[in-house]
């Protein structure tokens, strides 16, 4: 019986660790605190808690979704129209810039190159 005695202890502080470790960490961590082992609570102090605006933040809290868009997606065809108004509009940039090149060309070959400085 002596010999059994320290492995029954044993086991039973090993059932007890394994319960309190299958406890949600929030009533552990409440049991903890209440017994003064958790952290302090501290209040803001004054100029901090006045400085806080008391407007909305500009970022969105953890755990809150995101509001729902006002536009949806573009539809398939919707996308193909998009994409064939930006294939044309690159299409005359394409152009446009070949032509004011090649007007760049001729209006620099009627200047005439400037003289060398003097020596």
């Amino acid at each position: 019986m002596s010999r059994s005695l320290p492995l029954i202890r044993t086991a039973g502080l090993g059932l007890l660790v394994s319960l309190l470790g299958a406890c949600s960490g929030d009533v552990v961590r409440s049991l903890a605190s209440d017994a003064g082992y958790g952290p302090r609570t501290v209040t803001a102090p004054d100029f901090v808690a006045e400085s806080r605006s008391k407007a909305q933040p500009d970022f969105m809290p953890v755990g809150v979704d995101a509001p729902k868009r006002p536009v949806r997606a573009k539809s398939v065809t919707g996308q193909k129209a998009l994409e064939a108004e930006l294939e044309s509009a690159r299409g005359r940039n394409e152009v446009r810039g070949r032509a004011a090149a090649s007007a760049g060309q001729g209006a620099a070959a009627t200047i005439k190159p400037a003289p060398a400085p003097p020596q």
